[in-house]
């Protein structure tokens, strides 16, 4: 019997989640895209006299403010803007119901219009400062 095993998955499905307690959990507004879920860790040097070429250790993981980018409308904008800068719980679902998995993390969001164009669609950018590290796990841990 020939084992079967997923070549890839989409982004259909992916949701953007907040909660204050972290039990009770919302859709903040629907998203257009995602940030890169971590970052590479600081390099740290540890070449000496004796090594031909520059040696490094892994150092602390590097985050950048993680910008989601989502329709406009008044209502959406008004319904983010009314939970920014204040400490919350975050998770992505990835697919259906996050059946690719779940990602969560804790910190705080600011919300402001992007720029516009001719023929073009009005967006906004939510920009989350995380303060915790992001654990990624099945929908069943989350």
């Amino acid at each position: 019997m020939t084992e079967v095993t997923t070549k890839a998955v989409s982004t259909i499905g992916t949701i953007l989640e907040v909660s204050e307690n972290g039990t009770d959990w919302e859709k903040l507004c629907r998203i257009k895209s995602y940030p890169a879920l971590g970052g590479a860790p600081e390099q740290l040097e540890t070449t000496d006299l004796e090594d031909e070429v520059q040696t490094f250790v892994p150092g602390v993981q590097t985050m950048e403010a993680m910008e989601f980018t989502a329709n406009y409308t008044l209502e959406a904008y008004t319904a983010v803007k009314a939970k920014s800068m204040k400490a919350l719980h975050y998770r992505l679902k990835m697919g259906r119901d996050g059946q690719d998995g779940v990602a969560s993390w804790d910190g705080q969001h600011a919300v402001y219009v992007s720029e516009g164009e001719v023929n073009g669609i009005r967006q906004m950018t939510i920009s989350v400062s995380p303060s915790t590290k992001i654990e990624i796990a099945g929908v069943e841990a989350a």
